[in-house]
């Protein structure tokens, strides 16, 4: 297939998916739209980590954190009615940005598993830094803060569910735009080269300092506008909604997405989701075996993950 057939298969690929994801909400109840809007969240999530782990080689264990502050910030904002929730998620994308950049430097002198080990503390102190008196005018303490659901503008046919999964949907949309943009331009042949030898590319004048450090920044940015929809979704943040299982679970939606590619974060949120769901259904009290058996599995058969079927 030459290129110009595979750009049309893409593109038709991917409007096919767009307009399925447009009228999938007025095919399910509340709770249904509610779940399929927490998906898109995960998704979201998933896509942030996978452009630092997938194409710039830098392993997180620590996601979560970035999630959590996300939440945070726009929970602060919408519940002081400081702002509508539009800016809320901006200026929550643009707090995780500075958080990541500030990880990432210090991340520099760290590679492979001490990165990891240094991820992993960021996102096992953050409920506990949720949790402490000093910030509980700003975090609600361990009772966290309570949210209203945005209003529906009055021109627009839908329920509130619809509303906020056509709202995540549209960020989605957004960010994923701008991934692949910045993927296919310069930054992003940065970030694969560094990825693959540091040392080559500092031979052909790449910046290895700067691409490293931006790619931490923009992968907390979209995961923390990620947590701040999530806090949209569910009108309700506390510090043991963000514990170091949902960093976990951003791994596993990546590794089963496909690590290294961006529309897998779909598959990634998909089964992190329901995996649990389904798992409980068929057994209550194995449900961590089936699903630990289930994502071995996929790994062992599917190394690139579920996304891999569809990439090809």
């Amino acid at each position: 297939m030459d290129a110009a057939r595979k750009q049309t298969f893409k593109a038709l690929a991917t409007g096919i998916v767009l307009v399925i994801a447009v009228l999938v909400p007025f095919f399910l109840d509340g709770f249904q739209v509610f779940q399929a809007t927490q998906v898109l969240v995960m998704a979201i999530a998933i896509m942030g980590l996978n452009l630092l782990t997938g194409y710039n080689g830098q392993f997180s264990l620590g996601h979560g954190a970035f999630f959590a502050a996300g939440a945070y910030v726009a929970a602060f904002m919408l519940s002081n009615d400081a702002a509508h929730f539009v800016p809320a998620i901006l200026v929550a994308g643009g707090v995780c940005f500075s958080l990541g950049l500030g990880f990432g430097f210090p991340a520099l002198r760290l590679g492979g598993l001490y990165l990891a080990l240094a991820t992993f503390s960021l996102a096992v102190a953050m409920p506990q830094i949720l949790k402490l008196s000093i910030l509980t005018p700003w975090t609600g303490g361990v009772g966290g803060i309570v949210l209203s659901k945005p209003t529906v503008p009055a021109a627009l046919p839908v329920n509130d569910d619809q509303w906020l999964y056509f709202v995540v949907l549209a960020c989605g949309v957004i960010l994923y735009w701008m991934v692949v943009g910045l993927l296919a331009g310069r930054t992003g042949r940065a970030f694969l080269a560094v990825k693959d030898n540091e040392l080559a590319s500092r031979a052909m004048g790449i910046n290895v300092t700067r691409v490293k450090v931006l790619a931490f920044g923009y992968s907390a940015m979209i995961t923390g506008v990620a947590g701040a929809l999530s806090a949209l979704v569910t009108q309700y943040v506390a510090p043991d909604s963000f514990t170091f299982f949902l960093s976990v679970n951003l791994l596993v939606g990546m590794v089963v997405g496909g690590v290294g590619f961006i529309p897998g974060a779909i598959v990634g949120g998909l089964f992190t989701h329901f995996m649990p769901i389904l798992a409980d259904g068929i057994h209550q009290g194995l449900q961590g075996v089936i699903y630990g058996l289930v994502l071995i599995a996929i790994v062992y058969f599917l190394p690139r993950g579920l996304g891999s079927l569809f990439g090809r």
